[in-house]
């Protein structure tokens, strides 16, 4: 191991002790829930968004507003619904009769962490009122440029597809969300654990672990992390099988629409290399790609209707291509 390696290994065991705590101090107010608090943790640390879909009463916006506490940083809640407008979200100008100007009243996108709540209740073109603060991290309002602040992460929320009153969210928005991640209902200890912790009067309570300012050097550092051109190249074969599946001798003919786009490779790899860094390492392994490759491609997969009627899913189509691309 040459010595580049070993100093950034000695720097991800540094980050990832604080990043522990930070995770086992939402585990205080979160019961369960465990792998969609690392992925949320992972977003963070790669600056993007995640997708969570679940049915209503499984602690999301619990979950994000108690990240928050955690780093001090400035929270905002939108319910969407079917009669909000995209000013609702972004802002807009008003004008004085006084001094005949105008003034820009900023929106509820002005803050560190957003959740995006039952974001598929919005019609689509609110949905796509978050597509340019999401991928550029600014926001135009009547002509005007605002940059947002980093932090800067989106956690939107969704109900099932089945759920009334729902809408499709377009594909180019959906592409822009780091991971989708299913929320299942706790266990039954971990219900009873549930029942103990917010039902005796006694509520749990989070304390404020990293700064803002660690959280800024632990994203600038994730880009750091080693990932081998052997890694970059299992990444490619895994998001082009995706695609042209006959290449790879992957029996999934007629269930792909349309396979992962690049940006799945990108946030394979940036995913990858903190899933490393959580796990106080310097490089990335096979084993961190897998870690994160369900989250990363599942919505990326648009699947034939054939797929849906043998009630086949993207992740069973994933699973088929990291059985049969050769590890590294």
């Amino acid at each position: 191991m040459n010595a580049e390696i070993k100093k950034l290994n000695l720097q991800s065991q540094k980050y990832a002790k604080e990043l522990q705590k930070l995770e086992e101090e939402i585990k205080k107010i979160i019961v369960g829930q465990d792998d969609a608090i690392e992925k949320i943790i992972l977003t963070l640390i790669i600056q993007g968004h995640v997708l969570l879909e679940g049915l209503p009463g499984l602690a999301k916006t619990l979950m994000i507003h108690t990240l928050a506490s955690c780093i001090n940083c400035s929270f905002t809640r939108m319910q969407f619904t079917p009669d909000l407008l995209p000013a609702d979200i972004t802002g807009t100008k008003i004008y004085n009769h006084k001094d005949m100007t105008f003034t820009t009243l900023k929106g509820p996108i002005f803050a560190n962490f957003i959740l995006a709540d039952e974001i598929n209740r919005a019609p689509p073109k609110v949905q796509s009122a978050l597509l340019e603060a999401m991928q550029e991290k600014q926001v135009s309002i009547q002509g005007e440029t605002f940059p947002l602040q980093r932090p800067f992460l989106v956690m939107a929320t969704q109900n099932p597809i089945e759920s009334e009153g729902t809408y499709k969210l377009p594909e180019a928005q959906v592409d822009r969300f780091v991971f989708k991640v299913l929320i299942d209902h706790p266990k039954k200890h971990e219900e009873i654990e549930i029942i103990n912790r917010f039902t005796e009067g006694i509520a749990p309570n989070s304390s404020r672990i990293l700064t803002t300012k660690k959280i800024l050097e632990i994203q600038d550092f994730n880009q750091q992390i080693y990932a081998d051109e052997k890694i970059k190249e299992y990444v490619s074969e895994i998001v082009d099988a995706t695609r042209n599946p006959s290449t790879y001798n992957i029996d999934v003919e007629g269930y792909i629409e349309y396979g992962a786009s690049p940006r799945a490779s990108l946030w394979l790899i940036l995913a990858g290399k903190a899933h490393a860094l959580m796990n106080e390492r310097g490089y990335v392994l096979p084993e961190d790609i897998q870690a994160v490759a369900y989250e990363v491609l599942r919505h990326r997969i648009l699947l034939t209707y054939e797929a849906e009627a043998e009630e086949i899913t993207s992740d069973d189509l994933i699973k088929k291509i990291l059985d049969t691309i050769k590890v590294p």
